[in-house]
């Protein structure tokens, strides 16, 4: 939210539109409710967490704005439940990332209703076709999917936002069930430093 706040104050010193900055804040206002709307999908995402957590792996696809958050839920999951797990972009998934999907190694699809929602779901549709498991999240569901997690829509800018939170949820929920010790997670540094 800070940093949506400073890229809409840096836009607005520049060259973002009033519209777009209207457009925007009224985009942040809705988020509160978004978010309490996620939070009411707890219970289904403790199912789907517990159905995947003994996966000895997962990946994770975003495409532009979705390859973000793949990258912190993979982060999420690895740091909570030492699941390994890897983001890729989805545009470079043929590159070598395709060969590692089979029934056993799941993969978390971000799929956002934007301009890219048609590559998406082909990226789907060639990690099915090698009898991948799915997991979506995104603002729809989709049959080349085996689970879906609905998120509110929100402005293209902002729907990273809505995206993350069910796959920090997602990542609590599978170390709970891995019997992990989620409030001391092993191995991560207590700060930063910089040599």
């Amino acid at each position: 939210m800070a940093f949506a706040l400073l890229a809409l104050h840096l836009g607005r010193v520049r060259d973002l539109s009033p519209a777009d900055g209207r457009r925007i804040c009224e985009g942040l206002r809705r988020l509160p409710e978004q978010i309490k709307e996620i939070l009411t999908l707890e219970d289904r995402i403790k199912e789907l967490a517990k159905k995947y957590a003994d996966a000895p792996g997962m990946m994770f696809v975003g495409r532009v704005r979705g390859y973000p958050v793949a990258r912190e839920g993979a982060q999420k999951l690895k740091e909570i439940s030492y699941v390994h797990a890897e983001a890729y972009p989805a545009s470079e998934l043929k590159h070598g990332p395709l060969a590692l999907i089979s029934p056993e190694l799941p993969t978390v699809a971000i799929v956002p209703d934007d301009e890219l929602l048609d590559k998406n779901l082909t990226t789907l549709g060639e990690i099915r076709a090698r009898h991948g498991r799915i997991l979506m999240v995104g603002h729809r569901t989709s049959e080349a999917a085996d689970d879906c997690i609905v998120v509110p829509k929100n402005q293209v800018e902002l729907d990273p936002i809505l995206l993350t939170i069910p796959l920090q949820l997602f990542a609590y929920h599978a170390a709970v069930a891995l019997d992990r010790d989620v409030d001391r997670p092993r191995n991560l540094a207590k700060s930063v430093t910089v040599e």
